[in-house]
């Protein structure tokens, strides 16, 4: 009985939204409009939970933890909270709030980027050892040049490859963009489909 209520719910929610973007209706445009206040503000309450849930996960990770394993959490925990009191008091324009993303942030994600670059090339070896066909050669040579376009190597500026209407640049804008719409539009469909089976009841995520 339980499952059959939020079933009639999200598919009458769903069915509600769904209608007010294909059938100009005023009352159907508002109904659509306030779901969608709604699902905003309910995201934002997930968000806050999701915070709360980490900086619990860690604080229990550092009280049970031995030695020095807690190091990592107890940084996670303190720069969250710094964080979020240095941005919530002086706004996230403030001068010392921008320091942090500067000096902080950028330097993190720049040193993920860099290990991500590590790891491609280190997977792209391991594929070559396995199979070396075309397919697996064409991605380790993209991926060279990619690499060797972005920073000039030991000072050395190879023709055809930096600059405008170079080699990577035409890489960058043409086959890349294309793939990565690709995986937009998979995406895109991938999420019609799992909100057209909840729609239609056929998966019930809330029921379980």
């Amino acid at each position: 009985m339980k499952s059959a209520f939020s079933a009639a719910i999200a598919i009458t929610f769903g069915l509600v939204v769904l209608a007010g973007y294909f059938i100009d209706l005023s009352l159907l445009v508002l109904l659509r409009d306030v779901f969608l206040r709604y699902t905003v503000i309910l995201a934002a309450i997930a968000l806050v939970v999701g915070v709360v849930n980490l900086l619990m996960v860690h604080w229990r990770k550092m009280s049970t933890a031995q030695g020095g394993s807690s190091i990592y959490s107890l940084l996670l925990v303190v720069s969250l909270i710094l964080t979020a009191i240095i941005a919530g008091l002086l706004g996230p324009t403030n001068t010392l709030a921008l320091w942090i993303y500067q000096y902080v942030q950028l330097p993190v994600e720049s040193s993920v980027m860099a290990l991500l670059t590590v790891v491609l090339v280190v997977a792209a070896a391991r594929m070559l050892r396995r199979s070396a066909n075309w397919f697996n050669l064409l991605f380790l040579a993209t991926a060279l040049v990619m690499l060797a376009g972005a920073v000039p190597l030991f000072g050395l500026n190879i023709p055809g490859l930096h600059g405008a209407g170079g080699l990577r640049e035409w890489i960058a804008g043409v086959p890349s963009v294309a793939g990565g719409r690709g995986l937009l539009l998979g995406i895109g469909l991938g999420t019609i489909a799992v909100g057209l089976r909840v729609i239609l009841g056929a998966d019930r995520p809330y029921g379980r």
